[in-house]
């Protein structure tokens, strides 16, 4: 058969392994820590991953080895990794990829926790991280140095909505022997697929869209086999953080849906985008659809869709709780990509304890709203943006 599309991908992804489970439609949940060998030589030979077989669920399950099979497919990669949450996901993978006194380049808008993790390293390991402006892939070949293990992208970012050329990013790299990471959680595979562009590996926390309904916690990479592999026998296998078969199954039964859902988050967000840059309480909007979005060009050349999340700018801290507090069906919450619209306050939440100068200097004002938005009616969360900006 040609090739299929997204819907069709997402629907059918990872079937291939249906006729291991006697034909199952939906892949059983195998809950065993443990599995037998039928002869010593057999064991060896698994446990040694000399032929295909499992050993022990730490390093690796049916049931998750059928959402990495998915993944791989989604995000057009060789090989996949699941664990159990998104952070577990980029501090396992950063780790088997660098050593003490090893360089990274990252963006200066970025999820909050990846921040800290970078600064964790550089205060115990030595490992420096140079902070760019990464709207200018050029940025990254710049900062780079001698020492320089990764590139870490992350866009759109978290949670400017901040557009980086993915491609240039991982051309610079690649002529630096540099390895590239991309974070794909705002983008989803729907919208964007950063190894098809260049990088070598993708993350996501899986508990946003893939799983898409807040009610899981899991994260995965997917890359080139050569990686993903090193990262499974060194960090992967010590440090534990595996995904169990039970949120593997919530994954893969969200994954039927991704591409339906992505469709409304992308509509919506387009229209709240366009309601929020016309309306006088608002400062500035932020959303890749919005022609004046800085790399809105890039962001056409590499996304199918410019995804559920916007940022915009209410003033100042005061007004930004103001805001929060008023609304009556978007839900006040500091994670996203749920079927419910979810609002938050990034100054006194997620990058509380970011210092000021640094939390400006990466875009994000005292007064910016983080919005995921939900798969409900567009009017409605309207309706309910309009009456809480009044009271502002």
């Amino acid at each position: 058969m040609d090739e299929k599309s997204f819907e069709t991908l997402a629907v059918h992804a990872g079937a291939e392994t249906v006729e291991k489970h006697f034909g199952a439609v939906s892949v059983p949940i195998y809950n065993a820590s443990l599995y037998s060998f039928s002869d010593a030589e057999s064991g060896g030979k698994i446990h040694n991953y000399e032929t295909e077989g499992y050993f022990y669920s730490r390093l690796g399950n049916p049931t998750t080895d059928a959402l990495e099979k998915a993944l791989c497919e989604l995000e057009q990669g060789e090989d996949a990794l699941c664990f159990a949450s998104g952070m577990s996901a980029i501090t396992t993978s950063i780790l088997g990829l660098i050593k003490a006194g090893a360089h990274i380049v990252a963006p200066e808008s970025h999820y909050a926790t990846t921040g800290s993790f970078l600064g964790f390293l550089a205060e115990n390991f030595g490992v420096e991280t140079t902070f760019v402006d990464a709207t200018k892939a050029e940025n990254y070949k710049n900062a780079a140095r001698a020492n320089t293990k990764i590139f870490y992208i992350e866009t759109p970012a978290n949670p400017t909505l901040q557009i980086t050329d993915i491609a240039e990013a991982a051309r610079f790299a690649r002529e630096k022997n540099i390895i590239s990471i991309a974070d794909n959680t705002f983008a989803t595979p729907f919208n964007q697929n950063p190894l098809a562009l260049g990088v070598d590996l993708v993350v996501h926390s899986a508990t946003k869209y893939l799983g898409g309904h807040s009610d899981l916690s899991a994260g995965a990479i997917i890359g080139k086999r050569e990686i993903v592999d090193k990262i499974r026998h060194s960090t992967m296998k010590l440090f534990g953080g595996c995904l169990s078969p039970n949120t593997a199954w919530l994954v893969l039964r969200g994954i039927k849906t991704l591409a339906l859902r992505m469709e409304k988050h992308n509509s919506n967000a387009e229209k709240i985008a366009v309601f929020l840059a016309g309306h006088s309480k608002i400062k500035a909007v932020f959303h890749p659809s919005l022609p004046e979005h800085t790399n809105h060009e890039i962001a056409k050349k590499q996304m199918r869709g410019f995804g559920g999340m916007i940022a915009f700018d209410v003033g100042t801290i005061e007004a930004g709780k103001t805001f929060l507090n008023n609304l009556e069906l978007i839900t006040i919450a500091t994670s996203l990509g749920g079927v419910e619209t979810i609002a938050q306050h990034s100054a006194s939440m997620t990058n509380a304890n970011t210092p000021k100068d640094i939390r400006e200097k990466a875009g994000i004002t005292d007064g910016l709203i983080r919005l995921s938005v939900g798969i409900e009616n567009a009017d409605d969360l309207i309706a309910d943006l309009r009456q809480s900006l009044e009271k502002i």
